[in-house]
């Protein structure tokens, strides 16, 4: 079922691209394996998934030691608080989720003391939800140069997420606006645009997304 439905995520990826004259082999699946079973992770990994995103530090404490991961890039895609920075840095290759300036300083702090360059994306919020995390849009160039002293932060994308709809062509003006931010930042090494995700990733990849966190229409 999981080979099926990579095919499928892969074939939708591929019209959309179509659609608007994009390159497939440039978007990259992350499999989002949150409340996914070891067994169905590993299974994904055989199949060739090289990119996961976990959304909590203890669900990812209890999978990744019983995982082969060599070679695969582990991203944390949920909101991080300060006080677990330092787990973050530990397990993770990518923090998708920095959104703040304390949060910043923390992981630069717990980078350097393990010697090593956390690589981060901005966490943009494009809309006006409660529930939803991110850095102001309007805010995102100022951020970088606030947090430009820190050396063991390399900022190389920007993440959004838009609200859910029934039609997820309702989505298409949030990942416009985050598409926006992220032209406006490529030129300070933003180079991926992760958003979109089971319901919504076509409208995401017709937008300039070339990362796309897929779940449910990949573990169902």
């Amino acid at each position: 079922m999981i080979e099926e439905n990579i095919k499928i995520i892969h074939d939708r990826i591929v019209a959309a691209c179509g659609r608007v004259g994009s390159d497939p082999g440039a978007v990259t699946l992350l499999a989002v394996t949150k409340t996914v079973s070891v067994e169905d992770i590993a299974h994904a990994l055989r199949l060739g998934i090289r990119q996961i995103g976990e959304s909590r530090i203890q669900e990812a404490l209890a999978k990744f030691p019983a995982l082969k991961l060599e070679g695969v890039s582990k991203h944390l895609i949920g909101h991080l608080q300060t006080n677990k920075a330092k787990k973050a840095v530990e397990l993770f290759d990518v923090i998708e989720s920095l959104d703040r300036l304390d949060l910043a300083r923390e992981i630069d702090r717990h980078a350097k003391a393990a010697g090593k360059s956390q690589e981060c994306y901005l966490e943009i919020k494009v809309s006006e939800e409660e529930t939803k995390f991110g850095l102001p849009s309007g805010e995102a160039d100022d951020f970088l140069n606030k947090i430009a002293e820190f050396g063991n932060i390399n900022i190389t994308g920007v993440m959004a997420m838009a609200p859910y709809f029934e039609d997820p062509e309702l989505a298409r003006p949030f990942f416009r606006k985050a598409a926006d931010i992220f032209k406006k930042l490529n030129c300070r090494g933003c180079r991926t645009l992760s958003m979109g995700m089971s319901g919504d990733f076509d409208i995401a990849v017709e937008e300039g997304a070339n990362m796309v966190r897929i779940g449910t229409a990949l573990f169902k």
